[in-house]
């Protein structure tokens, strides 16, 4: 086995990390500068290098982007002080496998040198070049860094944290950087964290044995135990309770996890996604969303644009989703008219790409083809076109125009009925987007979640 590199320049901490990695049967090569760091690099070309980014020399950022020029599939584990986890974040966006904050205990450092040599690509065992975008639709320039940002953090252990509108197709952009990692043939085990109550969350998370609350009648298994050797994505992260934020930072500082009523941890290999249609940074602002979780996830940040910015990508996705829905539905659809190609174009799309195929499978059910004509699509986006002609014939076509307020349709029913209407409503009006509604109606999401689960039930 090729031997790992330490490049660390003080003797005491060379002793300690020399002393553990060899207690663990590894064979270690140290350097205490750069110079001699980069020198036994291009002799050995090891296959995971743990790298101080304090070097009295040279900065091991400089170090770092020299080790991966010459040899780019190498896993570099950088250490830093606690104060400089913005270095660390840095050095994870400039390719580092993993980053360990001092001071850190043994078994942490242990588990990411064991996770870097498990995941390190070697001569002769690559990754196949499968496209990580095959699920997306669209050659936008906006859409086109997204799929390099996508390609390049793929071999990276590396968090990423998604952030967009809801609808634009996060969990698909989490499937797609699953997809063109060394954890494909793993599992990928997504999580919305604002569907489930907080009561409930850190058991769907992390687990539960048999008893430890009131109906718990079974050991159950998290999610963080299901996705052991693949992908957690956490969808809408920023719901996350602060206490359970917590044991989440925990998690991903051991790599380990305690299920409710468990007497001790496990350890876990899986590699974390999050999304969320906030921004993460200002919930950190107003005390929501805890600041060293925000920096250890924010790592490898990949925002994805809005539809309406997009420019004939909304063309493009709907030419092909077309095609599939009227297979599904055994439907003779050809095509889309010239008139419906310039609405889309328009058109703001508020639920993004998620309200442009509500929109196509209605008008597919509907109707039989073949061109897919205006008089077809649902009637609100029929009107919308014709009050934005008359009003500014050369204006985007919006979704927000101004409703008119009125209490006519409440008068005679009941508090209960009236709660529904609203609600429904709200979450229409932002392109079905509970957690948008919610934050309207300045209540949780899993509140809404379970109000509407229960209409389901009871209509």
């Amino acid at each position: 086995m090729t031997p790992l590199l330490l490049i660390e320049d003080t003797p005491s901490l060379q002793m300690v990390y020399e002393s553990v990695l060899k207690g663990a049967g590894y064979d270690v090569v140290t350097a205490g500068t750069a110079q001699d760091g980069l020198r036994h690099f291009q002799t050995l070309r090891p296959n995971v290098v743990l790298l101080d980014l304090m070097l009295p020399d040279r900065s091991g950022l400089d170090l770092m982007r020299d080790l991966l020029e010459f040899h780019p599939e190498t896993h570099i584990i950088v250490v830093t002080a606690n104060g400089s986890i913005n270095r660390a974040v840095e050095a994870m966006r400039l390719g580092a496998y993993d980053f360990l904050l001092k001071p850190f205990n043994e078994q942490r450092f242990l588990h990411a040198v064991e996770t870097a040599l498990g995941d390190a690509v070697r001569p002769g065992d690559r990754v196949s070049d499968r496209s990580p975008v095959a699920s997306f639709v669209g050659s936008s320039p906006v859409m086109t860094a997204v799929y390099d940002r996508i390609a390049s953090v793929g071999k990276s252990m590396a968090t990423v944290f998604i952030t967009g509108e809801s609808g634009t197709g996060k969990e698909i952009c989490a499937q797609a950087v699953h997809a063109g990692s060394s954890r494909a043939a793993g599992p990928f085990v997504p999580l919305n964290c604002g569907a489930i109550p907080a009561d409930l969350l850190e058991s769907e998370v992390f687990g539960h044995l048999k008893g430890s609350f009131t109906g718990a009648i079974a050991d159950k298994p998290g999610a963080a135990a299901l996705a052991d050797g693949g992908t957690l994505f956490l969808d809408e992260i920023c719901e996350m309770d602060l206490n359970l934020q917590t044991k989440l930072l925990r998690f991903l500082q051991t790599s380990s996890i305690q299920p409710v009523g468990a007497p001790s941890a496990r350890k876990v290999n899986a590699r974390i996604i999050c999304a969320t249609n906030r921004n993460p940074l200002e919930e950190v602002r107003r005390g929501r969303f805890r600041e060293d979780l925000y920096y250890r996830l924010h790592v490898v940040p990949i925002h994805l644009p809005p539809l309406r910015e997009r420019g004939e990508d909304p063309v493009l996705i709907a030419e092909q989703t077309l095609t599939r829905f009227a297979a599904e539905e055994g439907r003779n659809f050809t095509g889309l008219s010239d008139e419906v190609k310039e609405l889309f174009r328009r058109f703001r799309w508020p639920g993004n790409v998620r309200q442009l195929l509500n929109v196509l499978r209605h008008a597919v059910v509907l109707n039989d083809g073949p061109v897919l004509t205006l008089d077809m699509l649902p009637i609100e986006l029929h009107h919308e076109r014709e009050w934005l002609d008359d009003a500014l014939p050369n204006a985007p076509i919006t979704a927000e125009a101004p409703p008119q307020v009125t209490l006519d349709g409440l008068m005679g029913k009941t508090l209960s009925e009236v709660e529904q209407l609203v609600i429904e409503e709200t979450i229409a009006r932002h392109g079905g987007s509970v957690p948008k509604a919610a934050r309207v109606l300045d209540v949780s999401p899993s509140t809404l979640y379970r109000k509407l689960e229960a209409w389901k039930r009871s209509g």
